[in-house]
């Protein structure tokens, strides 16, 4: 049992028969290299007429941040389908790889961040939001309110946008983020690599 005549894991002595197809992180959750942009989308009507402050928006642009996935101030909407869906299509022709929505996803009748978005959406990505709703049970039995969707969008970009709908809350926004940011740069391999 000297150990010289143990195979090589698959990864490794798999080059050759990969050919030309690029080596990926698939089995690993690999960190973003380089700042990647995105946006940040607060959907409250009362945050927009300026009756309340916005405060899970800021959070969100933070929590980002750590993970060099960088957006600017968020963009506040009222609780509206079409103007949702204008901030998003705005956030995707300025160049943002991902888009955070906070708020918007309960159920009144102006929570309608889900409806938006959904309908944008090419490839729901549903474990994803179960992971966020399963972390979100550990801090409140109230994440189950949350109507939250998660998926790609490919109507006006070329590789894809991820797109996450949060909870108005901090502690919503910092659940989603800490799901969907460590997954993020796969998902951008994947969206950018489409031959992985």
């Amino acid at each position: 049992m000297s150990g010289h005549n143990v195979p090589k894991p698959a990864a490794a002595a798999g080059g050759s028969e990969r050919g030309s197809r690029p080596q990926t992180s698939r089995n690993t959750l690999t960190p973003l290299e380089t700042d990647v942009p995105a946006a940040v989308i607060t959907v409250s009507t009362r945050c927009a007429n300026g009756e309340r402050e916005d405060k899970s928006g800021p959070v969100a642009v933070s929590e980002l941040a750590q993970w060099r996935i960088v957006s600017p101030d968020p963009v506040v909407v009222p609780g509206k389908v079409d103007a949702v869906r204008a901030a998003i299509a705005e956030a995707i022709a300025g160049g943002a790889r991902f888009i955070l929505t906070t708020g918007g996803t309960g159920v009144t009748r102006e929570d309608v961040a889900p409806e938006a978005c959904e309908a944008l959406i090419a490839q729901r990505l549903w474990n994803i939001e179960t992971q966020i709703l399963l972390r979100g049970l550990e801090n409140t039995p109230l994440a189950g309110l949350s109507r939250a969707i998660v998926g790609i969008v490919r109507e006006g970009s070329d590789s894809g946008v991820v797109l996450a709908n949060a909870p108005g809350s901090r502690g919503g926004v910092k659940d989603t983020v800490a799901i969907v940011a460590p997954l993020f740069p796969n998902l951008l391999e994947q969206l950018d690599n489409p031959e992985i």
